[in-house]
């Protein structure tokens, strides 16, 4: 063994991979970043980065450059993704005992612009070649997939009932069987998790209470549903699912975390970062029945409204406050468009920066993320007192739900979304669902909690629960 680390990318040809990106979703430990198709793909792990705490982004940050500064790499193809790479989840809140995470897997592939290639890394002092590159991936696509695990640390089901980072037992204020008449698969069981419906409600009604004492202008409420599925649990199958319906979003697979966030948090390629931001939501199935075409529908009541452009307004203005000190120049719209997804319609922007050189470097995708995360999009603004907020109404870990997932490579390129519209998968047989909701002064419990079931919907129908 040596410890030298070494990757050798190969072009590999389009034409025998004619789906993109998801013809490699085969196994249920498969690493996934993915969207129209194009994306990246990671099998097997020959090295791993965890941390917990409010340093979490800047630890993993340098032991990925240290990890990297020293690699012999080989690149024919020389594209956001070739050579060294790895996957990533992290925690959403600093107090959070959930492990965030870097994988370096031993396989990855990558598709891009109709263009497929193949890397193989490793620690070994064995030859690396495009014949033990393509060996290697043969290996991992015909061996049979394994069953996804529980993610290592994992503690998304502990709550926070002091609201001071410290973990106990779940807390289920009143959690139980959900009421709401779902058409679920034969066998299948959905229960509320840390909070009953009741009890949610309540909790987005104490929220509105300290948005109108002025204390915080937003503050975004998650809550929890656990599914139970006899016939199992298969994260391929999922990521397929999610990959085929939610083209427009980024589907995402790490280590038991699985989803399909339609929100950007940062994408950098070069010295140019874009963003997308999301905040303001409609359901598709409030159109039913209404006068003139769905979109006429959404303009009208999702763009219409005052109350959702304040949201949105705030989000945006979040991310480009903390984004600017790394620009040299920055453009977002002057409005928001509405964003059409299959499940729900939202308010989005776009954002494009040039970075800026600071002390002579430009910025780390990490280091960005570092700065950015928490959103008001995630959680609220201010961000202390909407974080301090969450931990008390919510009696929830989020563990890595809304918080940032994706890849990075060694030359500082990178793409990392909010893990949003996604799970959990804890055992062979259950996964916990997240959904969030932004509250404004304004906001209706009831309203709320029917958003958290459109945004639920994704996931539920891709496990293959309901429809």
């Amino acid at each position: 063994m040596t410890s030298t680390f070494r990757t050798l990318t190969v072009p590999l040809d389009g034409k025998d991979f004619p789906g993109g990106l998801p013809a490699f979703l085969v196994r249920d430990d498969v690493l996934c970043w993915t969207r129209r198709e194009a994306g990246l793909a990671g099998f097997g792990e020959i090295a791993r980065f965890t941390a917990t705490g409010p340093e979490r982004f800047l630890e993993a940050d340098i032991w990925w450059r240290h990890l990297v500064l020293e690699a012999e790499v080989t690149d024919s193809v020389e594209l956001p993704g070739t050579g060294p790479v790895a996957f990533g989840s992290f925690a959403f809140s600093k107090t959070s005992a959930h492990e965030s995470r870097l994988i370096v897997p031993e396989i990855a592939v990558g598709v891009r612009d109709g263009q497929v290639w193949l890397t193989q890394l490793t620690f070994d002092d064995g030859p690396l070649t495009e014949d033990t590159a393509r060996a290697a991936l043969d290996r991992w696509l015909r061996s049979d997939a394994a069953p996804a695990a529980v993610p290592p640390g994992s503690t998304t089901a502990a709550a926070d009932p002091a609201g001071d980072g410290t973990l106990g037992a779940v807390a289920t204020k009143g959690g139980g069987a959900v009421v709401r008449p779902l058409p679920l698969a034969a066998g299948a069981t959905l229960h509320t998790g840390s909070l009953s419906e009741e009890a949610w409600m309540a909790a987005v009604e104490a929220g509105v209470a300290e948005i109108r004492t002025g204390a915080l202008e937003k503050l975004v409420l998650a809550r929890d549903v656990v599914a139970t599925i006899p016939s199992g649990v298969h994260a391929a199958e999922v990521l397929r699912e999610l990959a085929a319906r939610y083209r427009e979003c980024w589907t995402y697979g790490v280590d038991g975390l699985v989803g399909a966030t339609p929100e950007m948090l940062i994408q950098v390629e070069g010295r140019t970062a874009q963003a997308r931001v999301l905040a303001g939501t409609l359901d598709r199935r409030d159109a039913h029945g209404a006068d003139g075409l769905p979109m006429d529908y959404a303009t009208r009541v999702l763009a219409g409204s005052e109350k959702q452009r304040h949201e949105h307004e705030i989000a945006i203005q979040s991310l480009t406050t903390q984004l600017a000190p790394f620009s040299e120049a920055m453009n977002a719209h002057d409005e928001p468009f509405i964003l059409e997804l299959p499940n729900v319609w939202h308010l989005a922007s776009d954002v494009k920066a040039e970075l800026a050189e600071i002390e002579g470097h430009v910025p780390t995708c990490l280091a960005l993320i570092n700065a950015l995360h928490p959103t008001a999009a995630v959680c609220g603004t201010p961000t202390q007192v909407a974080g301090a907020l969450i931990r008390k109404l919510e009696h929830l870990d989020r563990g890595p739900y809304a918080g940032p997932v994706g890849w990075l490579d060694a030359a500082g390129n990178g793409e990392w979304g909010i893990a949003l519209r996604g799970a959990v998968i804890e055992s062979r047989d259950t996964v916990r669902l997240y959904a969030g909701c932004g509250i404004v002064d304004g906001s209706q419990p009831e309203a709320e909690l029917a958003e958290t079931w459109a945004k639920f919907r994704p996931m539920l129908e891709s496990l293959g629960i309901s429809s």
